[in-house]
């Protein structure tokens, strides 16, 4: 598994639509429902003209989680949902999510690990899941 900084990254053998069905299929076995979903590939074509490859933004949120950190940290909502991203890049397909611990640690709230760390283990399921096809 790739992990930069900010995202747990993994390719998958899956096609591009099986890999988002599959991803918003284990998100909710997990507790996240999904808040948004971002066609960003459709939008840049309705909005710019411009042609890519395709790309969705998955906007997931586990309400449990969601509420502890919310208590916690009332300006939290600036940084929910969790997105995860499935895009295909030169015939491979990949699936990203953000590294919760990163993206929380700029909040600079202690109360907060828990729930960070809940999170990246569910969403390294997630990916990890997606990478095995």
């Amino acid at each position: 598994m790739e992990t930069k900084n900010y995202v747990i990254a993994r390719d998958t053998d899956l096609p591009f639509g099986r890999a988002v069905e599959k991803a918003r299929a284990l998100l909710q076995e997990a507790g996240y429902g999904i808040l948004s979903k971002i066609d960003v590939k459709a939008k840049l074509e309705e909005k710019l003209g411009v042609e890519r490859e395709p790309y969705v933004i998955l906007g997931a949120c586990n309400p449990p989680l969601a509420r502890r950190g919310l208590d916690a940290e009332p300006d939290l909502g600036a940084l929910l949902p969790c997105n995860v991203v499935v895009y295909e890049r030169e015939g491979r397909v990949r699936v990203a999510a953000v590294e919760p611990a990163t993206m929380l640690s700029v909040v600079g709230n202690d109360e907060l690990g828990s729930i960070a760390e809940r999170v990246r283990e569910d969403l390294t399921r997630v990916v990890d899941e997606l990478a095995r096809g």
